[in-house]
């Protein structure tokens, strides 16, 4: 794999809207959840556990008309 080095990353960063900035923070965060997770299994396992027992859950409020056209115009 090709390193890549941080200014390269925010140049590239600068350049995304808002919303795609959300989609690269959740996977970063993930990613370092994950690394953390490495040396503790137990901690990742009960997140990812609760992530799971949540999406059911939210999933009734995210798939409403409502919702969507809240969101239309983001």
């Amino acid at each position: 794999m090709q390193a890549v080095a941080i200014p390269k990353i925010t140049e590239r960063l600068q350049k995304l809207p808002a919303d795609k900035l959300i989609v690269v923070y959740d996977f970063v965060s993930f990613l370092l959840e994950r690394e953390t997770a490495q040396t503790s299994p137990e901690r990742f396992s009960e997140a990812f556990q609760t992530m799971l027992a949540s999406e059911a859950v939210l999933r009734r409020d995210w798939d409403r008309p409502e919702e969507d056209e809240a969101w239309a115009n983001l």
